[in-house]
């Protein structure tokens, strides 16, 4: 049995750690919040029976790394695939978008050859396994090449510039939009209770085989043991642990193990991630009458978010004591004014968008404003990004890092959370088993 330490109880660290306590090792999880779930956790008013998370999430019925774990558990029959509408902007109007049939007929396209450049494009992105190659080209120089200015500058440019912004929209490969298309479905899921009923009661499952949790606990430092193994300077106190394994953001990591060689330390801070804001409204009636879950809007209506989500339009607002919750959200620079916003002043910012949506919609159906923002949300995958990607076994002898910087060429989420968790479990795992034998 080997002491490991696991730094973060995201869903990643979560899965790591339950990996690592399931081969007999004596597992420790460090969260510097007061909860467990990380970017996927949630909050919950005392009349609600259900979490909302903080940052609209869902799955898709393709996500198998995410899926499978929940199998493991035995808690499949928690999981909820609901089909919800959503529907993309234009010309004043909002058009079904939840198909490659709504996408075909969407009348932005016209008739004809841009049509069928679209389907064409689509249907060998789904096809291809070949996506080493689409990273030596951007999304913006493939897709006017082979889909075409038109179909480009109305289906997928948006949804860069909305990703990435201005600064990044033209730089991101082609990988990136190929797996963004490839592993996601039009079928919707999540769990019953919401996504931090799930990670509660994996924690709790954690504890039960002997993993120890620790909440509100920093881990301040973290060197190499004189005598073998990692120190952790944990609340003043030096800890030993045989293994580690860090779940952080890229940024943080240089700042608790400065000891890591100075190119890898180097390769961290050069990569490029986009920061959320998202404001959570609770509603006393419905906004959408037809229905919709997800807005898709382009940067170019004007709109001051990127996306409107109905969650009781995915899942029912007698969860939430008969609220009706709504998400205004967007990807931003960290240095977004939005950032810096009081929630009141981002508030008045949106208000007038969401009654473009809905002119019956008055500041009067409101209940209550949640605000929350993270400088990491969205890794930005600039060319060739396989290159840049440090190694999940970091050079200093037993430490580990895994984060959503690393999953590509798949775009974040829980569901390649848990995949690179697992993923950096076996690695130690392995390590230990080789150095036993």
């Amino acid at each position: 049995m080997r002491k490991m330490a696991v730094i973060g109880a995201g869903f990643g660290g979560l899965a790591a750690a339950y990996d690592l306590a399931r081969a007999g090792h004596q597992v420790t999880v460090f969260e510097a919040a007061d909860y467990v779930g990380g970017l996927a956790s949630g909050f919950k008013e005392p009349h609600w029976d259900w979490w909302v998370e903080k940052y609209y999430h869902h799955w898709f019925a393709t996500d198998r790394h995410m899926l499978g774990l929940i199998d493991e558990l035995g808690w499949r029959e928690r999981v909820l695939f609901p089909r919800p509408y959503t529907v993309m902007y234009f010309k004043g109007r909002f058009y079904p978008f939840d198909s490659y049939l709504h996408a075909l007929l969407f009348p932005g396209l016209g008739w004809g050859v841009n049509k069928v450049r679209f389907g064409l494009v689509g249907l060998y992105l789904k096809l291809t396994n070949n996506w080493h190659a689409l990273e030596h080209v951007t999304v913006d120089a493939w897709m006017r090449r082979w889909a075409g200015d038109r179909v480009y500058e109305l289906m997928w440019e948006p949804l860069m510039i909305g990703k990435f912004g201005e600064a990044y929209a033209r730089q991101v490969n082609m990988a990136w939009m190929w797996a963004r298309l490839k592993a996601r479905t039009t079928r919707l899921g999540t769990f019953q209770g919401g996504f931090q009923a799930f990670a509660d009661l994996f924690a709790e499952r954690l504890r039960q085989m002997g993993v120890i949790m620790r909440l509100s606990t920093s881990v301040e430092r973290i060197v190499a043991g004189e005598r073998g193994g990692l120190d952790l300077a944990v609340a003043g106190q030096q800890e030993c642990f045989d293994q580690a394994l860090v779940t952080t953001s890229p940024s943080l990591l240089p700042r608790i193990t400065p000891s890591l060689p100075a190119d890898y330390l180097k390769g961290l801070l050069e990569l490029k991630s986009m920061g959320a804001v998202v404001m959570v409204l609770s509603l006393k009636q419905r906004l959408s009458p037809q229905g919709y879950y997800w807005y898709n809007i382009p940067k170019n209506a004007g709109f001051p978010f990127l996306a409107l989500v109905e969650h009781t339009n995915l899942v029912s607002p007698q969860h939430f004591g008969g609220e009706h919750i709504v998400y205004c959200g967007d990807y931003l620079d960290p240095d977004h004014e939005y950032f810096r916003l009081s929630q009141d002043e981002l508030l008045a910012r949106f208000l007038p968008a969401i009654a473009h949506l809905n002119p019956a919609f008055s500041p009067e159906w409101i209940n209550r404003t949640w605000l929350f923002r993270t400088s990491y949300a969205q890794p930005v995958p600039l060319l060739d990004h396989s290159c840049n990607i440090p190694p999940i076994q970091t050079p200093l002898d037993g430490l580990y890092f895994a984060s959503m910087s690393q999953v590509y060429p798949w775009d974040r989420g829980t569901n390649f959370a848990v995949e690179i968790g697992r993923r950096a479990a076996g690695l130690m795992l392995q390590s230990h088993s080789a150095n036993t034998d």
